[in-house]
């Protein structure tokens, strides 16, 4: 079993969620992975495992053994894929569940291949992201755990599943002859539907399978629009089937026009190599002022001293990200750049694209304005909408239907940040808003809260029952959203 660190603190990038685990390992293999499980139930302690610490919720927090994946990090896992002959064709990367989308990229790019689609950042691990159903924006894709067509996952006791679809690309009879007794092929639609989005609560993930696609290259298009526009755009629907990634920055205050919206359109373009540096760059203004040290000092005691400047912040904001032309290969086109960089925590609530994802900015509105005028609280950077198309995953945010995704992004020093996003939580819920499992929400363990949010949940709950048959990975998240509970004895 591989060394351990005792009595460390852990903290995820931003430093608002901690935790004293009583050991910090960095497992190397599956095997490591193995002991470590078993080791923890010996002791009757759990298990977490956590990658970058992009998480602003406490879904990667333990008491007990935490395991850092930085050493289970290569874009070619060990692993043997023993594919069947008809899956021989496709484009199939088996990569280490510690590797971040970065280096996966680098890797991809370097092959000739690319992810299909992504989020705006790409230095989480790619168990994590698939973990909490992080997604892009384009509504002919899914999340990105539904490009997954395989993985291999460390559960209770330490027994190691591969689990699939029921159609899944492992040959059994390969994948037996070689292991024997000692790993289990399931190729089954309910354990892989449930076991897509596990929020690291079935096991720990040590590699992935992905679909990829071959390399290709975007043109994004910035455009500055008065929200009347976007919404009858979004009514209509036409702007969402004729672009492959389409995607909103929305103010939720009226300045001088009536809630600014900047719009990014993405789709395929040829290899710009030839045209000039401007048309193959982002503003770099703007991306040289987001990346400078200052400035994220600046704008904090901006919205710290003078939250009332939040409103014309974010309208300039928008103004400043306007381009016509950014062409580049996808991978970098999709990654939303230096922004990453400013130190910001948020909330993301997926609500159906049924005529709800419409009142939804209305909701917003309300609640930015009441808290505006009760409180002097002040959404401090725009809201992103999102759209992405109805996953199987039963604990998606998408799951069973198509989603705008609402990102509430706070500048990390905004006073009231966290009870605004509450706020927002509370009145889109009632809208049939889902929170993202990775971001800050204050979903709670209410009785039949999730039963009622996820209809596949029950079915959810079998599996994990089978994988976390000890209560292993068992933690803070799944007590307070009472996927585990604690027992009174009287």
């Amino acid at each position: 079993m591989s060394a351990f660190e005792v009595r460390q603190t852990w903290k995820n990038h931003l430093g608002n969620q901690q935790i004293d685990p009583l050991r910090i390992y960095k497992p190397a293999s599956i095997d490591d992975v193995q002991a470590i499980v078993r080791a923890a139930e010996d002791a009757g302690v759990t298990v977490r495992a956590v990658g970058s610490g992009h998480s602003w919720s406490d879904v990667a927090l333990t008491r007990g053994y935490l395991l850092k994946t930085n050493g289970l990090a290569q874009p070619e896992s060990a692993e043997p894929d023993f594919l069947r002959p008809e899956w021989s064709e496709r484009r199939l990367v088996r990569s280490d569940g510690g590797i971040r989308i970065k280096e996966l990229n680098a890797y991809l790019d370097a092959h000739g291949l690319a992810l299909s689609n992504m989020g705006g950042y790409d230095h989480q691990t790619i168990a994590g992201v698939i973990s909490t159903s992080t997604h892009g924006s384009g509504i002919t894709f899914g999340p990105l755990n539904d490009f997954v067509r395989s993985m291999d996952i460390v559960a209770a006791g330490g027994a190691v599943y591969r689990i699939e679809p029921a159609d899944g690309p492992t040959d059994p009879d390969a994948y037996t002859a070689h292991f024997g007794e000692h790993r289990t092929l399931v190729q089954d639609d309910d354990w892989f539907d449930a076991v897509a989005v596990g929020m690291g609560c079935m096991g720990v993930i040590c590699t992935v399978m992905l679909e990829v696609e071959p390399k290709y290259y975007l043109r994004e298009v910035r455009e500055f629009h008065p929200w009347a526009k976007v919404r009858a755009d979004l009514i209509d629907g036409a702007v969402l089937r004729e672009n492959r990634h389409y995607e909103v920055l929305f103010s939720p205050y009226r300045r001088q026009h009536e809630y600014p919206c900047l719009v990014t359109t993405r789709n395929y373009t040829r290899n710009p190599s030839r045209k000039p540096f401007d048309k193959r760059s982002r503003n770099w203004l703007v991306e040289f002022a987001s990346a400078f040290p200052l400035t994220p000092h600046l704008l904090n005691l901006m919205v710290d001293v003078k939250p009332s400047l939040s409103p014309w912040m974010m309208e300039n904001a928008i103004r400043a990200l306007i381009k016509k032309e950014y062409d580049n290969v996808s991978y970098k086109v999709l990654n939303i750049g230096a922004a990453n960089l400013l130190p910001a925590y948020s909330g993301e609530v997926g609500v159906p694209m049924d005529g709800r994802h419409i009142e939804a900015a209305d909701a917003l509105i309300r609640v930015a304005t009441e808290a505006r005028e009760l409180g002097d609280v002040y959404q401090s950077s725009p809201i992103s909408f999102r759209f992405v198309k109805a996953s199987g995953a039963y604990m998606s945010m998408m799951q069973g239907r198509d989603t705008m995704m609402i990102e509430l992004i706070e500048l990390s020093r905004c006073d009231g940040g966290y009870e605004l996003i509450a706020a927002y939580e509370t009145e889109l819920r009632k809208l049939g808003g889902r929170v993202h499992w990775g971001q800050v929400n204050s979903l709670s363990a209410s009785e039949g809260l999730l039963e009622t949010m996820y209809p596949r949940y029950p079915d959810w709950l079998r599996v994990f029952g089978r994988l976390n048959s000890s209560g292993v990975f068992d933690s803070p998240f799944t007590e307070r959203v009472g996927i585990s509970a604690q027992r009174f004895a009287p």
